[in-house]
């Protein structure tokens, strides 16, 4: 990257960073000498997160991604902290599956808030200080797998997921005349706190059972932190993590017949 914060070094902020992708990716960033800022609506999960990181290389606000306001106050504080900011880590997001019919509006409605309203918030908030750093500033945003082909019991959650996908296309386009890169992770099931909650409120079955059940692989979280690592430097659009983001990938490309036929046939929701 091009520019550095005040005394030269770069500066990344976390959204989603008091707990799993986030608190990993900001370990990584601050072992490679980055300024972190972590932002979250946990003040004990960035209070962990805090407490693993090289003192006087965090700094943590409490604010909620749906709020184009507080977006805007918590980066200024941020940028005022670290002297800029180099790259934006758009990974607040939020599980649910099951049926479409058997979910509440409340909770659909907290998803696409969260997982899709505060990614381009997000990105809306972070332009003016990701081009002040340009070229070379990044906005990184976590997809997932889910954004690669939907399944049974995932309509709402791929529907935002597909949404972050297409958000960074777009961005990628339109800010390429200003310098910023812009880039998507596209993992699989991560082990992080989130497998160990039910994926509605109607189910008592927890996340990580059903991924048990079907077969699928967890991957280890720190395999996401060097996938965001090489995301921010590298040049690849969307970067695919686990094996599981790499067989859709895969069959949605050269087997989308059998993979609908795969998805009619089991119709079992996550949930």
């Amino acid at each position: 990257m091009a520019d550095k914060t005040a005394d030269g070094t770069k500066a990344i902020f976390i959204t989603g960073g008091g707990s799993g992708i986030g608190r990993a990716v900001a370990r990584k960033f601050a072992a490679e000498g980055w300024f972190v800022g972590i932002g979250d609506i946990s003040e004990e999960g960035m209070g962990g997160t805090r407490g693993l990181l090289p003192e006087g290389r965090c700094f943590t606000v409490r604010f909620d991604v749906r709020d184009r306001g507080q977006w805007d106050e918590a980066l200024a504080a941020f940028a005022a902290e670290a002297g800029g900011i180099d790259v934006l880590f758009n990974n607040a997001g939020i599980p649910i599956g099951g049926a479409l019919a058997d979910l509440a509006p409340e909770e659909i409605e907290r998803v696409l808030d969260i997982n899709l309203k505060g990614v381009i918030f997000g990105a809306q908030a972070a332009y003016p200080w990701l081009k002040a750093r340009a070229p070379g500033s990044c906005l990184l945003n976590t997809a997932s797998a889910a954004g690669i082909y939907g399944v049974p019991g995932g309509a709402v959650y791929s529907a935002t997921k597909f949404g972050v996908r297409s958000i960074t296309e777009s961005l990628d386009g339109e800010w390429a005349a200003d310098g910023i890169a812009v880039r998507d992770l596209m993992p699989g099931f991560i082990e992080t706190p989130l497998l160990d909650i039910a994926p509605n409120r109607k189910s008592n079955e927890l996340i990580r059972d059903r991924v048990g059940t079907a077969g699928l692989e967890i991957t280890p979280v720190d395999v996401v932190a060097e996938a965001a690592w090489g995301a921010v430097h590298g040049e690849r659009l969307h970067t695919l993590v686990g094996k599981t983001a790499r067989s859709a990938q895969f069959a949605a490309r050269f087997l989308p017949g059998m993979l609908r036929r795969r998805n009619r046939a089991s119709g079992r929701p996550l949930g």
